[in-house]
């Protein structure tokens, strides 16, 4: 899964990664302006990221949020 190459440049999706599992976020309202909250930017994993955040990891479950598949190792 070639994550930083969706990062919305150029009208490709965004995606973002936790745990290994790769989301598409590009449908949902917090992410349309290409930078989450002024912190995260679309394309990178944000695992250790989300302990600081406000929210817990059930905001992947949100109806705009899609599972696209698994980072490789």
């Amino acid at each position: 899964m070639e994550l930083k190459r969706n990062n919305g440049d150029r009208g490709s999706r965004k995606f973002v990664a936790h745990n290994g599992v790769v989301y598409d976020v590009t449908d949902c309202p917090k992410w349309r302006l290409d930078m989450h909250e002024s912190l995260h930017f679309p394309g990178q994993d944000l695992t250790s990221e989300l302990p600081e955040a406000p929210h817990e990891e059930d905001v992947f479950t949100r109806p705009c949020v899609k599972v696209i598949g698994r980072l490789e190792a």
